[in-house]
């Protein structure tokens, strides 16, 4: 940029132009700046300005010639041409201000050279205009330097390339159009976070930690000093047990230092897993598989009822259908567990939709039933209370069904077995010439099932091989795998409107393993293993979360949760994660501390500080692999007796789009196949396939050991009947 710079005495303005080599002058632009009195601030001064008076005497007007460079809105035009342009010269003075404008007419372009006319000397005399969009003047800043900022802001200049703003059209010289979708890719979210607990909480717990530890010192001191002579024995005893009960509280309190709380982010994860991108161009989802446990053994003691309102709310939960799978283990092989569960198989086919449709929360249908609040709180839609009111009546239907199953196969039973006698006596009279046999005709009392096949569990009249102990495997699906695509309902005048609702279900299947005399089935260790691996072979879900008979999910989004943290920045170190239980049926007051408060929300989150919470047995989601005793991924390993030797661990390679999956699986330094996992083949190949498909996304530079996204958008394979008698194969005594 030129600038020349020149000054004249009060009255006197100064008209100078820089000429081209072509004779063209160059673009001028005239301006003044704020003087060093810093009481007047004027533009050009004319030369037809009066300056007599009080302001002779002063020299605040410094003129000066700026020459501006071509920019992208300001090209210098044809000289020939001709157009209208403002004029604008403004006179401030220290006390007011006075504007005047007038607009010069036809003359020539302010860039080509000036004529003789009036126009032409006032326009010289004027302050020049640029010839820009908004023909804004271009001010200068006190440096001296031009100010580009207002350029940009007044002309609407480009501002380059970012996701603020981008101009349609500018490539910046690459072949490949442009748009802002380019610059929409967000970095990398996380989808847990820590959350500690206030200070102003935690510090007067600390502190009162701390003096009970003084005063307890002291008072074991003390203790210690002044023994009993008379009755030194109880005082030894004495001394041990308080010594003892010392240690626990001290064993007990100093987890609770640094309890810690912990959030998700369920919008981050339908962003990372469920959003449209082009691995994923359709939108589906990329979240991996979760199988659920249900245990039971037997059904008087846990209503099958209860286990039903079970099953339905996993159903019912808010994950996607082809991805989650619910199995239930009989442990006691009862025909009434089974003939429930195909009941609720059948409710579910309806509920699931209804709680989809209205956005239901509580999807126990039995606690839905029971609030105490108004179920009309936040339902928009208008056949709301038509809807409910018909579940309603349904669900009613299906307790009383689930309540008369006992006596209708007792009846059902009866009726069978006395046709089967009358059977074995005619075929005994057949081989007897007439005559039944002295020592008369024997025929078990079996139990039957609907279809009228005898039940291959546990009978009402226990037998050998039909006893609990002493049964044969069982497994039976009976809802299929969904499809991959969602199936919308239709109106049925018979049933509710699910017009625009996903009416699939989850696949559920009925296990009862294998018992014999002579084996140790380890109770409900033994049953959990037998699901694991029943599972493997038929859905194969790198996760596993195992529930009681009478737990459900208050929580709809509660699978959805435990994945933020498996599949999070680190969640491949996760081996599980431990939900708290909440109860029902409590007194308001809690007087016997049946809600385990403490217990839950104050152990259990401090012990998550140190290193995780323990396990209580239900309500836990598990890493398939974990399971199975592999060694999490890890950066460094150490060997030793104590661990001091250290060295890098093999890395984990991300496999690329191009290589096949199991050229990627069989890169994991653990999976050598141990032959403690029997000798199922189709078992040991699910190993790896669960490994793999439970890593987190690679979607970030950090994440050492992740999957390719859109890795697990491929539907499941249909069951067939190899793959279920596998799957029976694998849960026998063997």
């Amino acid at each position: 940029m030129q600038m020349a710079t020149s000054s004249k005495p009060k009255g006197k303005a100064l008209s100078s132009q820089a000429s081209t080599a072509g004779g063209r002058p160059q673009q001028a632009v005239k301006f003044a700046r704020r003087t060093s009195s810093g009481r007047i601030v004027s533009f050009s001064q004319d030369e037809d300005m009066d300056l007599s008076g009080e302001y002779s005497g002063q020299n605040d007007y410094i003129n000066y010639t700026v020459v501006m460079p071509p920019t992208p809105d300001n090209q210098p035009a044809n000289p020939s041409s001709e157009n209208k342009s403002d004029g604008t010269k403004s006179r401030l003075g220290s006390d007011q201000a006075q504007h005047r404008s007038r607009q010069a007419g036809s003359r020539e372009d302010s860039y080509g050279s000036h004529g003789g006319s009036n126009g032409g000397s006032k326009m010289e005399r004027g302050m020049s205009i640029m010839k820009s969009n908004n023909k804004s003047m271009l001010l200068r800043s006190q440096t001296g330097d031009f100010d580009h900022n207002r350029w940009l802001f007044e002309t609407k200049g480009t501002y380059g390339v970012g996701n603020a703003y981008w101009s349609e059209g500018d490539n910046y010289g690459r072949d490949t159009e442009l748009s802002m979708s380019d610059f929409l890719d967000k970095p990398w979210k996380p989808l847990t976070r820590k959350i500690k607990v206030p200070a102003a909480i935690l510090s007067p717990y600390r502190i009162l930690i701390l003096i009970r530890l003084v005063v307890l010192f002291f008072f074991l001191s003390w203790r210690v000093r002044n023994p009993n002579p008379d009755a030194t024995w109880l005082w030894g005893m004495s001394i041990v047990c308080e010594i003892w009960f010392a240690i626990s509280w001290i064993l007990d309190i100093f987890p609770k230092f640094n309890p810690i709380n912990r959030s998700t982010d369920l919008a981050a994860l339908r962003d990372k897993f469920e959003k449209p991108s082009p691995a994923n161009p359709h939108g589906r989802s990329d979240l991996p598989g979760v199988d659920i446990f249900v245990s039971t053994a037997d059904p008087e003691k846990e209503p099958p009822l209860v286990t039903s309102n079970t099953i339905l709310s996993i159903l019912a939960a808010d994950y996607p259908v082809e991805k989650l799978s619910c199995y239930i283990s009989d442990d006691g092989g009862a025909i009434l567990t089974f003939e429930a569960m195909a009941e609720a198989v059948r409710f579910a086919e309806v509920w699931v939709p209804f709680c989809r449709k209205h956005d239901i929360e509580l999807r126990n249908p039995d606690s839905y039933f029971n609030l105490k609040t108004d179920p009309t709180k936040n339902k928009k839609r208008p056949d709301f209370v038509k809807d409910r009111r018909w579940m309603k009546r349904e669900y009613d239907e299906f307790k009383v069904r689930i309540n008369g199953l006992p006596e209708a196969i007792r009846r059902r039973s009866k009726s069978l077995n006395s046709m089967e006698m009358k059977k074995a006596k005619s075929l005994a009279r057949e081989k007897n010439g007439g005559d039944l046999p002295p020592e008369g005709v024997d025929v078990p009392k079996a139990t039957w099932m609907a279809d009228g096949t005898p039940w291959p569990g546990t009978w009402l009249n226990p037998t050998d091989d039909h006893k609990k102990g002493d049964h044969a495997g069982i497994l039976q699906v009976m809802s299929k795998v969904p499809a991959n695509d969602p199936v919308l309902g239709q109106p049925d005048e018979k049933k509710l409107d699910f017009t625009g609702v996903d009416v699939r279900i989850p696949m559920f299947a009925y296990v009862s393993r294998e018992k014999r005399p002579g084996f140790d089935h380890n109770k409900k260790a033994g049953a959990m293993n037998s699901l694991v691996r029943a599972s493997a072979i038929l859905s194969n879900g790198p996760f596993i979360l195992n529930l009681d008979c009478d737990h459900y999910f208050y929580n709809c989004q509660a699978i959805r949760e435990g994945m933020c943290f498996m599949m999070d920045r680190g969640g491949d170190r996760v081996c599980y994660i431990q939900f708290p239980q909440r109860f029902e049926g409590i007194d308001p007051s809690d007087r016997y501390a049946n809600h385990n408060t403490v217990f839950f929300d104050g152990s259990m989150r401090a012990l998550d500080g140190l290193q995780g919470p323990v396990y209580v047995g239900t309500g836990c989601m598990f890493r398939r692999y974990a399971l199975y005793g592999f060694l999490p991924p890890r950066a460094n390993e150490y060997l030793g007796v104590f661990g001091s030797t250290k060295r890098r661990a093999p890395d984990f390679k991300v496999p690329s789009e191009d290589e096949s999956e199991t050229q990627s699986l069989t890169s994991h330094p653990d999976l050598n196949l141990p032959r403690k996992f029997g000798n199922s083949a189709m078992f040991n190949e699910s190993i790896a396939v669960a490994e793999y498909q439970g890593r987190p996304l690679a979607d970030h530079k950090s994440v050492k050991n992740g999957r390719p996204p859109g890795a697990l958008l491929l539907p499941r394979p249909p069951l067939d009947a190899p793959t279920v008698a596998e799957a029976i194969a694998v849960i026998s005594c063997w």
